[in-house]
């Protein structure tokens, strides 16, 4: 597993899958840069999956959607599927009143959900063996 941070925003990789979360939004200057970031990681590891965990968020506005759907359709590009997972109802009753859509972004109830749906499959452990 390779781990880069940039800006207090992990960008970890497990296999061929890039897995990211926003803790709080992102201003305009660090929201261009964080996608420059993950676009330039899907293209240097050739990841066919980015899991982005928005379940710490308590409100998700038209930029934090419109930065969304471009690095959605930017990621597909390169042939990257993108998943968001974890968003509260909250927000998600916030963007229906609002009339935001997330166009073209698919989402998962949480990031176990999200992983599985982009084929990630946690082994279990053999009996008999605990953690040390």
């Amino acid at each position: 597993m390779r781990e880069q941070a940039w800006g207090g925003v992990p960008i970890l990789r497990l296999g061929e899958v890039l897995i990211t979360g926003l803790l709080n939004e992102l201003g305009d200057e660090s929201a261009g840069a964080f996608t420059d970031e993950l676009i330039r990681r899907i293209s240097e590891d050739g990841a066919r999956g980015v899991l982005i965990d928005i379940s710490r968020l308590q409100m998700v506005d038209s930029f934090v959607a419109r930065m969304l759907m471009e690095m959605t359709s930017m990621a597909r590009l390169l042939g990257a599927r993108v998943i968001v997972a974890g968003l509260q109802p909250a927000v998600a009753i916030t963007l229906v009143e609002l009339g935001l859509e997330l166009d073209g972004v698919e989402t998962a109830l949480n990031a176990e959900m999200g992983m599985a749906a982009l084929g990630w499959q946690q082994n279990p452990r053999p009996p008999g063996r605990g953690t040390t």
